[in-house]
């Protein structure tokens, strides 16, 4: 059995009784993925002389005195576009093949203080820009189900690291849905945290307005460790929350009676698995057994929400990836005879397609003379789709629906189809415009692949979604199933 079947308390039982070192949490973390990452490939650099350097350090301490911390000694993986002292980050680009950050952002400063031992960086999309995995420069991640199938993206190596028990937990971002639907398509927990309430400080920028750092662990209860650990204001992040942080673990009562639960038809209706949606019902009557009540609700601007997000996040990402120049940092084309070539060629080289096309879109929709026909329009859906969430919130606690359309696919199925490919975020982004919080947990399997439900909730009402997760995980076993590598 592995340590990593520990929930996180006997881990520190262990711990604290000297049944185990950290250096065993380590030691567990590499011979995993030296047996199942020629599969997987969930990383693209590994941290193994210093996550060992650390753990010794830790062993040190915990002989002198006793676990420190909640998440003392346990490893994590870190999705490669979070700025790691001394540890390269690539954004899984060419350009940045040689990009070594002299400092840390400050989620990755803050497990740091939580003492949690870095193993290493994980696969995505490149920059993160995209719902497969498929986009990495360097080579895909497979979901551990099923390694012919993608694991979901853009935080893809984030999720099927901790399916396949390479880490104990990971970091993801979510832009549109990047934490939640590759959690649901690799069967674990994934929680997008409303925006601002984790610091963006040392997160490569995608979409400013959109990106949010959150947990994906094996189970709820890991996810509240974790948020409680990396939630919190920083003078570093203009858009950060000066919010008080509640106390997650507290909310895990496991009571959901009376709870008020709305379910949008436009996440139940054309385009969702029949047998999906089979699981989504199957779900509700659990938290109905519970005490809770659900009703059909009605979400009317979700249907322009995928549009809607395209023409902002690629209008915040072309400005964003404007940096990227060749210059200043990141890897320069050797082919230049001028400036102008040297911009253009090492843009040319640097970048992937998924990029390049979301730049271009980017870059139209903010032109002079379409500004306002696209880029503006779409502040002012943004605003709409927002009002539907509040005032479905005005009578009820939480909503809930799918996490995806439908389980995942196979790598390559529709890496030629882009606008197929991104409405597999549409359960997904209608949450991310209104910068409210969500997360995503296993609820069943379709043809031996997991299924995610998501669980939405009130801005900064974090307990409350937690709360319900952790309910509708305690009357159930698919968060227990595991993946046979």
């Amino acid at each position: 059995m592995s340590l990593f079947d520990l929930n996180l308390q006997q881990i520190h039982a262990k711990l604290q009784g000297k049944e185990i070192k950290v250096s065993d949490l380590v030691d567990q973390s590499y011979t995993r993925i030296g047996q199942v990452e020629n599969k997987v490939r969930a990383f693209l650099t590994l941290n193994e002389e210093n996550a060992r350097q650390t753990a010794a350090q830790l062993d040190e301490q915990l002989s002198n005195g006793s676990v420190s911390g909640d998440l003392f000694g346990l490893p994590v993986g870190i999705k490669d576009n979070m700025v790691t002292e001394g540890l390269k980050t690539t954004c899984a680009s060419k350009f940045l093949s040689n990009h070594i950050p002299i400092y840390d952002a400050t989620v990755v400063s803050k497990l740091k203080a939580a003492q949690a031992v870095t193993i290493g960086k994980l696969n995505m999309d490149e920059f993160a820009m995209g719902g497969s995995n498929e986009n990495s420069a360097y080579h895909p991640t497979h979901n551990p189900w099923n390694t012919d199938y993608v694991p979901g993206g853009s935080s893809g190596g984030s999720a099927a690291a901790v399916a396949a028990g390479e880490v104990y937990f990971s970091l993801g971002s979510d832009t549109g849905g990047s934490i939640r639907q590759p959690a649901a398509y690799c069967g674990i927990v994934g929680l997008k945290p409303t925006y601002g309430l984790v610091s963006r400080y040392g997160l490569v920028a995608f979409a400013s307005s959109l990106d949010q750092i959150g947990p994906l662990t094996k189970n709820v209860e890991d996810a509240a460790y974790v948020m409680q650990a990396i939630a919190g204001y920083d003078p570093k992040d203009s858009t950060s929350a000066n919010v008080d942080i509640a106390n997650y673990l507290n909310a895990l009562t496991g009571d959901v009676k009376g709870l008020r639960i709305g379910v949008p038809k436009e996440y139940m209706g054309k385009g969702i698995d029949p047998a999906v949606k089979a699981k989504i019902l199957e779900a509700l009557k659990v938290l109905e057994g519970l005490g809770a009540v659900w009703e059909e609700v009605s979400l009317p601007h979700s249907k322009y929400a995928v549009a809607t997000y395209y023409l902002l996040a690629s209008s915040e990402a072309s400005s964003n990836l404007a940096r990227f120049d060749g210059i200043r940092y990141g890897v320069r084309s050797d082919n230049a005879r001028n400036l102008l070539d040297l911009y253009n060629l090492s843009r040319s080289e640097g970048f992937g397609p998924e990029v390049k096309r979301r730049i271009m879109l980017g870059t139209y929709a903010l032109s002079s003379g379409y500004y306002d026909a696209y880029y503006l329009k779409a502040q002012q859906v943004r605003t709409l789709i927002k009002q539907d969430f509040d005032q479905v919130f005005d009578k009820y606690d939480i909503i809930i629906g799918p996490t995806a359309p439908t389980t995942a696919f196979k790598i390559g199925e529709q890496s030629s189809d882009p606008l197929t490919m991104y409405l597999n975020d549409i359960m997904t982004i209608p949450v991310s415009l209104a910068g409210i919080p969500a997360i995503s947990v296993p609820c069943g399997f379709v043809n031996d692949l997991p299924v995610g439900l998501q669980i939405i909730g009130k801005a900064l009402d974090e307990a409350t979604v937690l709360r319900v997760a952790h309910a509708f995980e305690q009357h159930t076993d698919h968060h227990k199933q595991r993946p046979q590598l």
